[in-house]
């Protein structure tokens, strides 16, 4: 019977619909090879990025537990494809900004008060409703497409980057890309609630903000003696950021439109473009093993 069963499980695995344009990828990369400003030679910007990866961990956690809270509501089955998609491209993400945050840690560069923190926060979150919880991601993950797509565009930033530091968070800003849609497609097809979601929208625009700027701030001064004295990396880096954050102002007010959906960008060149460089210049396997399928 056992068998039997198994044979059954296989066949309908094998039968399963694929998720169209969300592949699981394992990244190899090692994170002790990336220098601690690794960001344009920008103390501003490194900090920057290393505090946004000392959320991920527990912040794609959540993502993936608010879905899984109504996923046995999905009838739609290529969204049902989508969503294991996503769970499993979170996972991995979650697994190297985990292996990432682990390097990094030294007794002068500490991520441990503010991740007790965020896990403080998370466990409170996770009582929340199940339709703010899905809310919440919604909204991460409009913010999350927008700086992948933002890195992406931008490949003149990441000219100074260590290979490794470029495959962590070129592969991190495809696969957000790949997979912004997700959250957004199963909260509308369960809830629809545009009120809510302008108003989670707006207590996440502000929370991330000032988390994002509260971490930022510990680890640069937490690295004080060797930050400050790149003046000239550290202009750079607020320029970086403010123009950044001018130019993506209409694509973050674009989630408040009542048509609005995730998808309404074409990225397709450009995750092309990096999907080709990623397997032939840095030679990443999960990438290679992909172009090798499509020729």
């Amino acid at each position: 019977m056992t068998a039997v069963a198994n044979t059954i499980s296989d066949k309908k695995y094998l039968n399963r619909r694929k998720a169209n344009g969300i592949t699981v990828r394992r990244l190899d990369f090692n994170p002790q090879l990336i220098k601690r400003h690794f960001f344009a030679n920008s103390p501003v910007m490194s900090h920057l990025l290393t505090a946004l990866s000392s959320t991920f961990p527990i912040g794609e956690q959540f993502f993936v537990h608010s879905v899984r809270n109504v996923r046995d509501r999905i009838t739609d089955e290529q969204l049902q494809a989508e969503i294991a998609a996503f769970i499993g491209q979170e996972a991995m993400h979650s697994k190297a900004h985990t292996e990432f945050n682990q390097a990094w840690r030294r007794d002068d560069y500490q991520l441990d008060s503010f991740q007790a923190w965020l896990a403080k926060h998370d466990h409170r979150l996770k009582n929340a409703p199940y339709k703010v919880q899905l809310a919440i991601t919604s909204a991460f993950e409009h913010f999350t497409a927008l700086l992948g797509g933002y890195i992406l565009n931008h490949p003149e930033l990441l000219e100074t980057l260590d290979d490794d530091a470029v495959k962590l968070w070129v592969w991190h800003a495809i696969e957000e890309i790949e997979h912004r849609s997700v959250a957004f497609d199963t909260y509308q097809a369960l809830y629809g609630d545009l009120k809510l979601r302008r108003q989670v929208m707006q207590a996440v625009t502000t929370s991330f903000a000032s988390l994002t700027l509260y971490a930022t701030q510990r680890l640069f001064w937490q690295d004080k003696w060797k930050s400050l004295p790149k003046v000239g990396g550290n202009l750079r880096g607020l320029y970086l950021v403010a123009k950044m954050l001018v130019q993506l102002t209409p694509e973050y007010f674009s989630y408040y439109k009542k048509d609005f959906h995730p998808s309404e960008i074409d990225h397709s060149k450009i995750l092309n473009y990096w999907k080709n460089r990623l397997a032939n210049e840095y030679q990443v396997a999960s990438f290679m093993e992909v172009a090798k399928t499509i020729h």
